[in-house]
């Protein structure tokens, strides 16, 4: 019997990892790659129809699950293809493995001409990945490999890119390959601890900001919050780590000036896996006029126009339950837990109009899925009010392309996290534009049956943009695309499709496509479920 390919090895070694799917389109270039799935249990291959979409389906299955996800992809246009997904997925701190191929060694960097050629692939994917390497022989893959999971496990989680160039994924590897052992992620110094516990015990205005750090570290945060009596503010990426009816409880309303002007009077600021980004607070930086402590893995968030006084590198949640243990005993909590009454109800009331139509309609999605669903958004203005509104049951459960907001997002994620929690009731939720970047990937799901169902707020409109350009004294060009029958543009692809006007037909539309074993889309007309709402009851 021949010797098994380095191809082959690859994917028997990613099984041993624990990676229990690949996304992917094979080409030519990556032939010997899906040997290695011939036989296999695992990993199972999921067949894209497009590379930007394998992408997503990599990142719906790592936020969804927690679990490292991989794409395999072609050499030159498959990986330029699904370069946005892995720029959305270094952005959002998602850990995703893309091995794709590369020109043979020796005709890398000589611009022949050769199929698929990039001039310097690795240079194109160097500001889209925590690190990116090309395995010259087959020798170097296994410890390419463990690196990349030891950045999984112990580092801030971002895409890996690994090129195999086209001979040395033919040549034959002699023995097995097998995984290494992974360190976990830093834990916090005690000098540190001490520090950070000594201001938080002195404290009278102490608050929290949680972000995607934190996001499997919920108990952590919360009793932290409850020994120190300070609020919480969550940021998107950690919605659903502390029940939305805590007391303590801002959730992710930084934008909001009332929770602004809290963390700026706060005389202790306790910031646990975050950024602070722009897409967090929509604005350059928060203004602070107490102590910061920033807890994060990456040294350059501590190190930001932020100016933490006390910076830890560290893993969050490590931290977060070290810094309660050291509290004990829960601070009297009464005037922090009537500031966050008070805040809330603040921000409620200065909701408009449009925010009011959408609460409404994320009501009855909320009524209709499961408290365990998994909801995936898009860039749109319905998922921008259920960013902050839309109640989750814990953590994993909203997925959202934050600091790159690309749009096509939301049905290829779903797809990816229902492939990750098959039991969970799957939905996306996406505009009339937004849902056309990806709506091919209907057929990725109609042939590995996952019963999706891709709820599109048609409002024949960039809403957003449209009212930008109109604010600024801009004509409102290239704002109004006309949207397809989506419907019928489902069941051409062998899915469900049904068409929603009013909001009492908006959760029996949900339940029947949930009920499904393929994809329902459901084109939801804004204008006229909006009408809907305004005519109803206050």
């Amino acid at each position: 019997m021949a010797a098994p390919s380095c191809g082959q090895r690859v994917a028997e070694l990613l099984a041993a990892y624990g990676v229990r799917h690949v996304f992917g389109i094979p080409g030519v270039h990556t032939v010997e790659l899906y040997r290695g799935l011939e036989d296999a249990e695992w990993p199972r291959h999921v067949l894209a129809r497009h590379e930007q979409g394998a992408g997503f389906m990599a990142d719906g299955y790592a936020r969804a699950s927690g679990r490292p996800a991989a794409c395999f992809l072609i050499t030159g246009p498959g990986l330029t293809n699904a370069a946005t997904a892995i720029a959305q997925a270094y952005t959002d701190s998602v850990p995703m493995l893309v091995v794709s191929g590369v020109n043979a060694t020796g005709n890398l960097g000589q611009g022949r001409n050769t199929l698929h050629e990039l001039s310097d692939q690795r240079a194109a994917m160097a500001p889209l990945c925590a690190w990116n390497a090309t395995a010259t022989t087959a020798a170097n893959l296994p410890p390419l490999i463990a690196r990349a999971f030891t950045t999984f496990a112990s580092d801030r989680p971002r895409p890996v890119h690994i090129e195999i160039p086209l001979d040395v994924m033919d040549q034959t590897v002699d023995g097995s390959w097998h995984p290494q052992g992974l360190a976990g992620a830093g834990a916090p110094g005690e000098s540190e601890l001490a520090s950070a516990a000594a201001l938080l015990r002195t404290a009278e205005r102490p608050a929290i900001v949680a972000g995607g750090g934190t996001v499997d570290a919920g108990p952590a945060v919360q009793r932290l919050a409850e020994a120190a009596a300070a609020p919480v503010v969550t940021t998107i990426a950690a919605k659903g780590i502390v029940a939305d009816d805590h007391p303590l409880h801002l959730g992710p309303l930084l934008p909001h000036a009332p929770v602004r002007e809290l963390l700026r009077e706060a005389d202790v600021v306790v910031a646990l896996g975050t950024e602070l980004s722009e897409t967090d607070l929509w604005a350059d930086t928060l203004q602070l006029d107490g102590t910061l402590v920033r807890v994060d893995l990456d040294p350059v968030e501590l190190a930001d126009d932020h100016g933490a006084e006390l910076p830890i590198r560290a893993d969050a949640g490590a931290t977060a339950a070290a810094l309660a243990d050291r509290l004990g005993h829960g601070a009297d909590a009464t005037t922090a837990r009537q500031g966050v009454a008070d805040i809330r109800a603040d921000v409620a009331s200065g909701r408009g109009e449009l925010a009011r139509t959408h609460r409404t309609v994320l009501a009855a999605i909320r009524e209709a899925l499961p408290a365990d669903a998994i909801l995936a958004s898009d860039m749109a203005r319905i998922s921008y009010t259920a960013n902050e509104v839309f109640p989750v049951s814990r953590p994993r459960r909203w997925l959202h392309p934050l600091g790159y907001g690309t749009l096509g997002y939301a049905l290829p994620a779903a797809l990816g996290a229902k492939l990750a929690e098959p039991d969970a009731p799957v939905v996306a939720l996406a505009g009339d534009g937004g849902a056309m970047f990806t709506i091919q990937e209907l057929a990725t799901g109609r042939d590995a049956g996952l019963p999706v169902v891709l709820l599109v707020w048609n409002d024949s409109a960039f809403g957003e943009i449209r009212e930008d350009m109109t604010a600024r004294g801009v004509a409102p060009i290239g704002v109004t695309p006309t949207p397809p029958d989506f419907a019928a543009l489902a069941r051409a692809f062998g899915c469900a499709g049904a068409v929603v006007e009013s909001l009492d037909a908006l959760g029996p539309a949900i339940t029947a496509g949930l009920a499904r074993d393929v994809p329902t889309v459901v084109d939801v007309r804004a204008d006229a479920v909006a009408a809907d709402v305004r005519s109803g009851p206050e």
